[in-house]
């Protein structure tokens, strides 16, 4: 079947971001960088975020864990604007040429807080391309779970087998191929536009 609807993730494909830029200043070398964000503010704790939980929620019951790092816990949304490096400008190119070609129906697909997610949209224009994005804060589930495709393939009448979903993590990659829906790992922005290349869509 022709690919009629590309799919994006944002975070690490179309924006950079990346909790160590805020850290790298709090912290004084990079082991410790690691550390917190490996034992205290984990991925683990901060998809919870993305998953709905507030953020002032998140950010209590992580102080009760670790009262010890209590200012540092509080910089992560404090400061979490300085963890937006910006655009990831060559696969925002991709985004204008499909875009601007006008062959295909453009959606995004992101695991982003609710809370903290109208500053993105404030902050880069390009977000307002796409004809609609699912924000798993929003939804209250989260990729790779098999409700928040079902949620996107609903609320825009998709037929999964005519979409191309791009990202950068492999367990969301696999969760779409579950789901129905063909999907590419995201390594780079070359290794991205070979890839639509050698599909005809660019």
């Amino acid at each position: 079947m022709p690919t009629t609807t590309i799919v994006f993730d944002l975070g690490g494909v179309l924006i950079d971001w990346n909790p160590r830029y805020v850290y790298r200043q709090l912290l004084e070398s990079e082991a410790e960088v690691n550390q917190f964000l490996e034992e205290v503010a984990t991925m683990d704790w901060n998809i919870q975020q993305d998953r709905g939980r507030t953020i002032a929620e998140g950010t209590r019951l992580l102080i009760e864990r670790h009262p010890n790092h209590t200012e540092l816990i509080e910089a992560y949304y404090g400061r979490w604007t300085e963890m937006l490096g910006g655009p990831i400008a060559m696969t925002v190119e991709m985004l204008d040429e499909l875009r601007q070609n006008g062959k295909y129906r453009l959606l995004a697909l992101t695991n982003w807080s609710a809370e903290t997610f109208p500053i993105a949209q404030k902050r880069y224009k390009f977000l307002g391309w796409f004809e609609g994005i699912v924000v798993s804060g929003v939804e209250q589930c989260i990729k790779p779970e098999p409700q928040i495709y079902q949620i996107l393939f609903e609320r825009y009448k998709l037929n999964p087998v005519d979409c191309l979903f791009i990202d950068d993590n492999e367990n969301n990659v696999t969760g779409s191929i579950s789901a129905g829906m063909p999907a590419l790992h995201f390594e780079n922005p070359a290794q991205l536009r070979q890839e639509l290349v050698s599909r005809g869509i660019l």
